[in-house]
């Protein structure tokens, strides 16, 4: 079982980037260039190691090195994203892989890429790609290829070297474990849960019951042995439920008008374990979002551009304003989700905006554009 952590460590260590291996300060998928960017990397990677792992890691300075991290971000759908835009699209998963040095919420994106054994290429036109181009790697640099160029086998003893030497241990398992629950969360109720006596996962958060069902919020949830943050949220809520196969997760978001606020399920992961030392995540989003009237929309929604406008123009908020401007994120997401397209937007827009004025509403700004990217995705 390999090591997460371990492993980015040992690709920034030992390698320069190269033709499996890259590394980013941040991607921006929820942006076409952004989108097309990581695609092309997909692509490039994908083509350039045919019968091994490629990786992109994410939340480094590309000069020295330095872990800086970025959000955690929730991939449940990324799949689908490199299924429709590539051709014989590799297999793809994101995780978030935790740092003991990095604010809470913060962790290292690894991008783990695996090759079908085919040529990959874009299936259709994205920003300045045209559908058909083929990408591969030369040393740190995604360049486009003839179509029937030779798919070459050339890093398989460097890539399994490194993921040899990213091997978990009883040691680093158990020390995470008390890290996790002593140190990081002494604060929330934290419980663990080891599955076929291999794997390990802990999970914290405020607890709370209503209506004999327990709910959590501040959730984090981590699957100890290799290092990998399967959940955080700051705001949401979840249930927790297990077995002894599976570990199962339904997650609720907080929307609403004004006073009128009611949680909704949003999404269901289940963590399915084997006894062969294997184990998948499956998600399904069950999300029915709340309809409105259009009017009283229209109504909020040029609210929010009214408030989006005196912020650009730094005029003061009054205190109705004020108040309003903390429900923006959720009732822009609310348009969004009845038709008011142009909400998501305004929503970008805001970013730089809320991050410097308020640090809270900001936080709900990136979960409201969680919510959306889900929706989006699925």
């Amino acid at each position: 079982m390999i090591n997460k952590r371990l492993l980015v460590k040992n690709l920034l260590a030992h390698n320069d980037e190269n033709s499996f291996y890259d590394k980013k300060r941040f991607i921006s998928i929820g942006e076409k260039e952004g989108k097309a960017k990581f695609l092309k990397h997909v692509c490039a990677l994908a083509n350039s190691n045919p019968r091994n792992n490629s990786f992109i890691v994410i939340g480094v300075e590309d000069e020295d090195n330095k872990i800086i991290g970025v959000d955690f971000f929730d991939d449940s759908k990324i799949q689908n994203l490199v299924n429709a835009y590539l051709d014989n699209p590799p297999i793809i998963s994101y995780e978030n892989i935790p740092f003991p040095h990095l604010p809470e919420g913060k962790v290292v994106g690894l991008v783990t890429i695996r090759s079908n054994g085919k040529v990959c290429a874009l299936r259709k036109n994205i920003w300045k790609y045209y559908g058909g181009a083929v990408f591969f790697r030369e040393g740190s640099i995604s360049l486009p290829k003839a179509f029937d160029i030779e798919l070459k086998d050339i890093n398989s003893e460097a890539v399994a070297t490194i993921e040899q030497h990213a091997r978990n241990n009883i040691e680093l398992t158990l020390d995470a474990v008390i890290n996790f629950i002593n140190n990081r969360h002494g604060d929330l109720t934290s419980d663990y849960k080891v599955f076929k006596e291999q794997f390990v996962v802990c999970w914290a958060g405020n607890k709370k019951k209503v209506n004999n069902k327990t709910y959590y919020s501040r959730v984090d949830i981590e699957l100890i042995n290799e290092q990998v943050k399967l959940f955080y949220s700051a705001l949401d809520e979840i249930t927790i439920a297990y077995d002894e196969n599976s570990f199962n997760t339904l997650e609720y978001v907080q929307l609403g008008l004004g006073a009128e606020q009611k949680y909704y399920p949003l999404e269901k992961m289940i963590i399915t374990f084997s006894e062969n030392g294997k184990y998948t995540i499956n998600s399904e989003l069950v999300f029915e979002p709340p309809q409105y009237d259009k009017k009283t929309l229209h109504h909020v929604f040029n609210t929010n551009n009214s408030l989006l406008q005196k912020l650009e123009k730094r005029i003061s908020l009054n205190e109705a304003e004020q108040i309003d401007l903390t429900h923006l994120p959720a009732t822009y997401l609310i348009c969004y989700l009845n038709g008011f397209e142009e909400a998501k937007e305004h929503m970008e827009r805001s970013r730089p905006l809320l991050k410097t004025v308020n640090s809270r509403v900001y936080q709900s700004l990136k979960e409201s554009l969680r919510i959306m990217r889900k929706v989006r995705y699925n």
